[in-house]
């Protein structure tokens, strides 16, 4: 019963500076700005990676910070970085998952159904590190090991870009709390996955095609979505144009939209 990390959401003040380096740095381009986000005050656009995407999040110009969520959120954790994880559930593990919510005391903060998809966005507080939902994919039923399937958040012109000849793939989140165990044990709970530990001793989530990695904060911004390990083509090549556009760099690691980036 396989659950993929089919998208990553971050949250960022200024969205057309972080599509810029995105562009720049990682060679990923925009397949679909998604107007129904603008209920909320916000505007966004999603890239591809591989068969997953990346989205970013911004306030309108219009909106105060204190004015939507995504604002607050950024005030709160100092600046720009995750805000969600988004994981695709095959068609008979999504309902055994969302029928479980309620004896677990976890609240759905937002429900979309538009027929052929439907998501379930999960109630930060009840969860912890980043908003998590579950969504679900009913155009290829019974096939839940096609990592290609339509995917309703990212529009319908991705499968016919050019792929990103830097970024592949995700291959982990990363989330930190001041007790990254107990936060670990929660998601487990949440998901029914198996708490298991890495090479580096961190608890983690092995997924279907990724892993959730949780760590300790250190970095002074509390807890939430800190860094994605992200399978690259050409690390030394990312780490070239980081630098050369201004953007931290540290070993393997660049840091864009608040981020730690991994190139593996």
């Amino acid at each position: 019963m396989p659950l993929r990390m089919r998208q990553i959401c971050l949250v960022a003040h200024d969205l057309a500076a972080t599509e810029k380096a995105f562009a720049d740095v990682l060679d990923l381009a925009v397949c679909f700005r998604d107007p129904a986000v603008g209920r909320w005050g916000l505007e966004n656009f999603l890239s591809p990676v591989g068969f997953s995407f990346l989205e970013v999040v911004a306030p309108m110009a219009d909106k105060q910070p204190e004015e939507t969520a995504a604002g607050r959120y950024l005030e709160r954790r100092k600046g720009d970085g995750g805000y969600m994880v988004i994981l695709q559930a095959s068609d008979d593990l999504h309902p055994r998952l969302y029928e479980r919510l309620p004896e677990l005391g976890v609240r759905i903060a937002t429900e979309m159904d538009y027929g052929d998809f439907r998501g379930v966005q999960l109630h930060p507080r009840d969860v912890g590190g980043a908003i998590l939902s579950i969504d679900r994919n009913d155009i290829h039923p019974g096939e839940p090991d096609r990592p290609d399937q339509p995917w309703h958040p990212a529009g319908t012109k991705w499968p016919d870009m050019a792929p990103s000849r830097l970024i592949t793939g995700f291959r982990a989140a990363e989330l930190q709390s001041a007790d990254p165990e107990a936060l670990a044990r929660r998601w487990s709970e949440v998901l029914d996955r198996p708490l298991a530990v890495d090479a580096r001793a961190h608890p983690c989530l092995e997924l279907h095609d990724a892993t959730l990695r949780f760590v300790e904060a250190r970095d002074g911004r509390g807890e939430g979505l800190g860094g994605l390990d992200l399978v690259c083509a050409d690390p030394a090549e990312v780490v070239r144009r980081a630098q050369a556009s201004g953007f931290p760099v540290e070993d393997d690691t660049v840091t864009l939209c608040g981020m730690r980036l991994r190139l593996v």
